[in-house]
């Protein structure tokens, strides 16, 4: 039996309008000289430039660390550059940088990492966290770098234990320590849950802990929702803070993703209320390969301290993101 190869198969004529993103009669066309290209070609680069160093970051500091002449598979390091801006009631801000790390080491020893990262989630407030996509630079809270020796275990089949200490990478430093729990599974065939419970404890912002529970399922036509809520306790405020945000998510295509969200955020000092409200819609785009994306993401928020008077935003957002998997499959 005759079969095609795999050229004819995959020829531009062949696959179809609906691969594209352009017409087909485009393909064929000469690149016409713009700024724009100029500039998407510089970012092109720079995922084959740097991806592979962030890449050779991680084997190396794990082959040094370790003592071993081999780098362990699949560490989860990545680095995220991103610019960002934000309009409300249609005053656009300019575009403002962005920047995320993580250097996760595997050592010779397969239950114990070295993790480095840009921001610790412990030092971040519970509604910053929850609102983190609809907010820029400027307005996210200042943690600094965190370094930390972390333990992975089990508790039976199920429960995955972590165990962190480290410090803020700062003079003078603050060393903590914190504990993660997770667990899930499959509560019926419909829905799936998952629980973490976290305690920790920084030398000079005191201890807290965290609880978040989070239930999700298919609704139909291939958006899925999630019920998730969390309740933090911190110990220097001496209250509870509360989240309970509900979502839905769906592909629309090989590129696209839509994500609607409506969340409440309350506090338990000086009793229990309601401290704002918000709903946005996350449309994420995927511009090129696996690494480099688009977000819209208009937000309406309703702040208690401003009578919960509505707040329009909406945020645009250009990112890259460069792994460091030393073994990519």
């Amino acid at each position: 039996m005759h079969q095609r190869s795999v050229p004819e198969i995959l020829a531009p004529e062949k696959l179809g309008p609906s691969f594209y993103t352009f017409s087909p009669e485009e393909y064929w066309a000469e690149p016409e000289e713009s700024y724009w290209l100029t500039f998407s070609n510089w970012v092109l680069r720079q995922e084959r430039i740097q991806g592979p160093r962030v890449q050779w970051l991680g084997a190396w500091a794990d082959r040094t660390l370790s003592g071993s002449q081999q780098a362990l598979p699949n560490n989860e390091s990545y680095l995220r550059l991103g610019l960002a801006a934000e309009s409300e009631y249609s005053n656009l801000a300019s575009f403002e940088p962005e920047a995320r790390f993580r250097l996760d080491i595997p050592t010779a020893k397969r239950k114990l990492r070295i993790v480095i990262e840009s921001e610790s989630e412990e030092l971040i407030p519970l509604e910053e966290r929850q609102r983190d996509r609809q907010l820029t630079e400027p307005e996210r809270t200042e943690t600094e770098t965190t370094g930390a020796l972390r333990y992975l275990t089990q508790i039976g089949d199920a429960i995955n234990l972590s165990t962190d200490i480290g410090g803020r990478l700062r003079f003078p430093p603050d060393a903590f320590w914190r504990v993660t729990a997770g667990k899930g599974w499959q509560l019926d065939e419909d829905w799936a849950g998952s629980l973490q419970q976290r305690i920790y404890y920084f030398h000079q912002e005191g201890w807290g802990s965290r609880t978040w529970f989070g239930a999700s399922r298919y609704v139909g036509d291939d958006w899925r929702f999630q019920s998730s809520s969390e309740l933090e306790y911190v110990h220097s405020d001496e209250k509870f803070l509360a989240a309970q945000i509900f979502s839905v998510r769906k592909a629309v295509d090989n590129r696209s993703t839509l994500i609607p969200r409506l969340g409440v955020l309350g506090e338990s000092k000086p009793g229990w209320r309601t401290t704002s409200a918000f709903v946005d819609l996350t449309w994420r785009y995927r511009l090129h390969s696996d690494w480099l994306f688009g977000e819209v993401i208009p937000a309406l928020t309703f702040p208690r301290e401003e009578s919960f008077k509505d707040r329009a935003s909406v945020v645009l957002r250009i990112e890259m993101y460069f792994a460091g998997t030393i073994d990519r499959r």
